[in-house]
């Protein structure tokens, strides 16, 4: 009788291996492949499981005024799929449907229901515990989680339904082929969707690593945005990377490249024409026309090899500049692959491109900045070294002659940086030409003390970092001093970080807002912005003593 009746169990299984079929291919399976389970996908598992208990109760062999059954795979699934509550929702719904269908066993078999339900729950929670989440698709987790439910399914049988003669004579006739033919049921279903999942996971793999791979290819292609020589370039990368007909890309009106199948009447510098393009640009949105409920027919000839195209969209900022299209001949089906795929490296690239306008605008300010501090220096600099070297020029000749070379290269070397960045030796060259003058201004009023570790000297610093602190040095410190102005340059390094000082011992110094502050504001900003917060600049002041500007950068941080 028990192996009759396990027969006649593993031959219901069979729809239930339909039904898990099914289900992978439903658009409702997308709930099982996402990292966490939503709320309204929970709702979708709760009837989708539920169904599966009350057809295994329906599927099921009267025996004895009860009935054999499979209903117990859909609880005990939902539980480890999706938790107690889950899990227990779909055991009491099954349940409650069993207790309604009668029978001695009825009010036993629907609270075993309900607790098979949790038992799958408890198992989700241990697993969650211990960061094993994925074990919960695992088929062997199924077998052993079912076939204990069953068992506590016959134990409540036992415990509830009387007379207790007529359930244990059920029990020994039904417990064996209940107990294997859930646990195996639950264990295949299981097996069903942990199979189409992983090739759901292994899809999304591949499509990931071409894409990222894409991107990679084209990083030095975007860097100066996109223009119809870096659209060929870009179009030919995607064509080969993911194989399809032809690709194509536009800005908001032209074709900027066109590769693969129909190159022969697509042409760059075409306007557009297709209504997926101007759709796509106009709303915004991903247009895809499939080849079959919707196709793509080519504007321009009807001898178009194309069938089905995939529009994305390049934003910039929620601004459309363009368009990524992949196109797919008539005798060729457009994968979901290359859909998930093309959908990818637009928002890739469209990443990029921000980055490149980013590091456009970053260049911007970094030139303005620099103008901004080129403009600080104290235009009486220059009237002043003037006025000294013509006094000069009565009673030395020569130093004349000296200082008009530092004044040269001083304001050269001012006007005609535009790079980024410079090295410690450059930046020490143009201030030491400022100091040469102010010293022979201030002559035996000034001593200047300069003390620089050679290692240091190819130290990277953005330029222009020095002159405006060494210039406050003199504006608000040394030249309002009434005695011997002392003006030190230090560079050393310490602790694997590179320091490096202008000092004065006027120890004159307010912390205000002044064109001046300003610039020392910008210094430590660009100093933080290129080498971290680790670097930048602070200043140490004991009044009518000393004022020291220290910067400091990290060596680890140097190219």
């Amino acid at each position: 009788m028990s192996m009759e009746i396990l027969f006649r169990l593993t031959q219901a299984m069979a729809v239930f291996v339909v039904i898990a079929y099914l289900y992978c291919k439903s658009p409702l399976f997308k709930s099982l492949t996402a990292d966490t389970i939503r709320a309204r996908d929970r709702v979708y598992l709760y009837f989708a499981f539920s169904v599966l208990s009350i057809l295994g109760t329906y599927l099921g062999i009267p025996v004895h005024d009860a009935i054999a059954n499979t209903r117990a795979i859909g609880p005990v699934l939902a539980g480890i799929i999706g938790g107690p509550v889950l899990g227990t929702a779909v055991g009491f719904t099954g349940g409650i449907h069993r207790y309604f269908l009668g029978g001695f066993t009825a009010l036993s078999c629907g609270l075993s229901t309900t607790l098979e339900g949790a038992v799958g729950g408890v198992v989700h929670l241990y697993l969650a515990r211990r960061n094993r989440l994925e074990d919960c698709f695992d088929p062997r987790v199924a077998f052993v989680t079912a076939f204990g439910a069953e068992i506590l399914q016959m134990a409540v049988i036992l415990l509830v339904s009387r007379p207790y003669a007529d359930a244990l004579t059920l029990v020994k006739i039904i417990a064996l082929p209940m107990i294997l033919s859930n646990a195996a049921g639950a264990a295949l279903f299981m097996s069903i969707i942990r199979d189409q999942k992983n090739m759901v996971d292994r899809i999304a793999a591949i499509s990931s690593a071409k894409a990222f791979k894409i991107a990679q290819r084209s990083l030095n292609i975007l860097s100066g945005g996109i223009d119809r020589e870096a659209a060929v370039k870009l179009a030919r990368i995607i064509h080969h990377e993911t194989g399809v007909g032809s690709v194509a890309i536009t800005d908001k009106e032209t074709l900027l490249a066109f590769i693969g199948q129909g190159a022969d009447h697509h042409r760059p510098g075409n306007p557009i024409s297709s209504p997926f393009t101007k759709a796509a640009i106009g709303e915004n949105k991903v247009i895809f026309a499939d080849g079959k409920k919707d196709r793509y027919l080519c504007p321009l000839t009807d001898r178009c090899p194309m069938n089905s195209v995939l529009v994305v969209p390049l934003c910039i900022d929620d601004e459309v500049i363009g368009t990524i299209q992949l196109f797919e001949p008539r005798n060729k089906k457009f994968l979901n692959m290359n859909k998930t795929l093309g959908e990818g490296i637009a928002r890739l690239l469209s990443n990029q491109l921000l980055l490149s306008r980013y590091e456009q605008q970053k260049n911007l300010l970094v030139q303005t900045e620099l103008k901004l501090l080129q403009a600080q220096v104290n235009p009486h600099f220059l009237f002043n070294a003037l006025n000294t070297i013509i006094a000069i020029l009565r009673i030395d000749a020569a130093r004349c002659k000296e200082l008009l070379i530092h004044l040269s290269n001083f304001f050269r070397k001012n006007l005609k940086r535009g790079n980024d960045l410079s090295t410690l030796e450059e930046e020490l060259d143009q201030v030491n030409s400022y100091l040469q003058i102010e010293k022979a201004r201030y002559d035996d009023r000034l001593a200047i003390e300069v003390d620089i570790d050679p290692a240091l000297l190819k130290l990277v610093l953005p330029t222009f970092t020095l002159q405006p602190l060494v210039e406050n040095a003199f504006k608000h410190g040394i030249c309002n001093t009434m005695g011997k102005g002392i003006a030190r340059i230090r560079a050393f390094k310490e602790d694997g970080r590179a320091f490096i000082e202008i000092e004065d011992n006027a120890g004159i110094f307010h912390e205000k807002e002044t064109a001046d502050g300003h610039g020392i504001k910008i210094v430590d900003k660009r100093l933080k912005g290129r080498f971290g917060g680790a670097s930048g600049v602070s200043i140490f002041c004991v009044p009518d003593q000393i004022t020291r500007v220290r910067i400091t950068v990290p060596l680890e941080r140097q190219p």
